[in-house]
């Protein structure tokens, strides 16, 4: 995952996101977290499901060699089963994409926006003077996109724009290509801030954000 990480941080992403800056009058703010909470839930529902997998192995074994559980020890039944459970537990813990089998869709959703909400305010991602900073975030493990525009582009970018371009950049997330995604995220927000023609975004005289995108290893 820190192989992933390593990219980002360069000399081309700050020239990018200060070109987007001077053509739209907005500060982007770009982050990639490794993953939004630590989910203690998923070791557990790992080992509910290899524990039940396991005793019903036990059962087809009986089933199918004639009484092969009755010839055992309960003990070695038991250790059976656990093993089944301790199994899937350490595969969740190790490897993501079977861990994200576990994840409930609402619950991370839920966590990736709260991560990014209290990203917003630890930045201090308000503190522009028209009210103009956008956050991009990218979290790794739910492979979830969250847009947090402050209230200065209420009027420019509604809930139906903001699924549009985190739709536009899901594909490239999907394998786990960051770079990618980040750059079709931040196209796509220049592009349509850059056409609003409803009200002209006003220019902020300080940038107040750096151009630099945050990396963080989260929760």
């Amino acid at each position: 995952m820190d192989s992933i990480f390593a990219p980002l941080n360069s000399k081309a992403w700050d020239e990018a996101i200060a070109e987007a800056e001077e053509s739209t009058h907005c500060q982007f703010v770009l982050a990639v977290i490794k993953r939004s909470d630590a989910y203690p839930e998923i070791p557990w529902k790992a080992f509910a499901l290899g524990a039940a997998l396991a005793g019903l192995l036990t059962v087809l074994l009986d089933w199918l060699l004639f009484n092969w559980v009755s010839q055992i020890s309960g003990y070695l039944a038991a250790v059976i089963i656990l093993s089944g459970g301790l199994l899937f537990a350490l595969l969740s813990i190790l490897m993501p994409p079977f861990a994200r089998l576990f994840l409930s869709i609402h619950r991370s959703r839920g966590e990736v926006r709260q991560y990014a909400q209290g990203l917003f305010l630890h930045r201090e991602l308000f503190a522009t003077s028209q009210r103009n900073g956008i956050l991009l975030l990218i979290s790794l493990f739910e492979r979830r996109v969250i847009i947090l525009p402050d209230t200065g582009l209420a009027n420019h970018l509604h809930r139906g724009t903001i699924l549009e371009i985190i739709a536009e950049m899901t594909p490239a997330l999907k394998k786990n290509d960051i770079n990618t995604a980040l750059e079709t995220g931040l196209n796509s927000l220049t592009r349509r801030l850059a056409a609003s023609k409803t009200e002209r975004i006003p220019r902020s005289l300080k940038n107040h954000l750096a151009d630099d995108i945050i990396v963080e290893k989260g929760l």
